[in-house]
């Protein structure tokens, strides 16, 4: 866990780090812009794993506020050491086992390099599925109607991106992946956007030249009572039955014409002689 790996040592390191204190700046200023804050006023935003606040640094620059919260105290430690504004706030806490703040507290969430940390554990008591769940939970409660999150992670493999998806979509979530960079080894950053709008389409992620290309086969779909599912398209772009008939189910409320579903619906035709 990131308790463990960020000692005081690591800690100061990582903030010392030009390189990766301008990594967190960019990151977090794409955060910034996949929340579209209202841009009339100041905005009360939480900061999940906030580190030692460089995140925090450029919300302070976009003039809004924030809370932070971190499992490290030695991150925690460097932040409070940091010149800072009133703007910012630091908490000490694992988001693992939800978040302690009052319902419908912020104006939005931002998360930096922080949640893929969830999807291990220290102990047969801590359950990945069930830490992601109860995390996207509390999220989803602390969060004004109408705000957004905006949470990049490094998934270890496409699966645990899936999980992650799965589970924000359990709790009431809308949203997706926002895949920035998808052809770049180095500068590949993955985004889950999530929103309370239903139907919510996650935005463009950016390709090499910087502008917006389609978005990934991975989104958050919310459904009634606050239950949701992940809609994904196949390994190598091919489109599965579950994708078709929610494409379908789409565009009929949009008062597209669509074809009627039947059996053959989503069947793979014979390969042609």
């Amino acid at each position: 866990m990131a308790s463990n790996f960020y000692n005081d040592t690591e800690a100061r390191k990582y903030d010392t780090n030009s390189r990766m204190v301008g990594i967190q700046s960019e990151i977090t200023e794409r955060a910034v812009e996949l929340l579209q804050l209202a841009p009339e006023r100041a905005s009360f935003v939480l900061d999940v794993g906030c580190g030692s606040g460089l995140s925090g640094k450029v919300l302070e620059e976009g003039g809004h506020y924030w809370l932070g919260c971190d499992v490290s105290r030695s991150m925690l430690e460097v932040a409070q050491e940091r010149e800072s504004s009133t703007a910012g706030d630091l908490y000490h806490h694992d988001m693992g086992t939800g978040l302690p703040f009052r319902a419908g507290s912020f104006d939005g969430c931002v998360s930096v390099s922080a949640l893929q940390w969830l999807c291990y554990s220290n102990s047969s008591k801590q359950v990945p599925k069930k830490r992601l769940v109860r995390f996207f939970s509390a999220l989803y409660n602390v969060l004004k109607k109408g705000a957004r999150a905006v949470l990049q992670f490094y998934p270890e493999t496409p699966e645990q991106a899936v999980l992650i998806a799965e589970c924000a979509s359990k709790v009431g979530f809308a949203g997706g992946i926002v895949v920035d960079y998808p052809n770049s080894t180095k500068a590949k950053k993955h985004y889950l956007v999530l929103s309370f709008e239903r139907g919510f389409n996650a935005p463009r992620g950016l390709d090499a030249k910087g502008v917006g290309q389609k978005p990934g086969g991975v989104r958050v779909d919310s459904g009634k009572g606050g239950k949701g599912k992940v809609v994904r398209k196949q390994k190598g772009g091919g489109k599965t039955k579950e994708w078709i008939l929610h494409k379908k189910s789409v565009q009929a409320k949009k008062d597209m014409d669509v074809r009627k579903n039947t059996r053959f619906t989503g069947r793979k035709r014979k390969d042609k002689f």
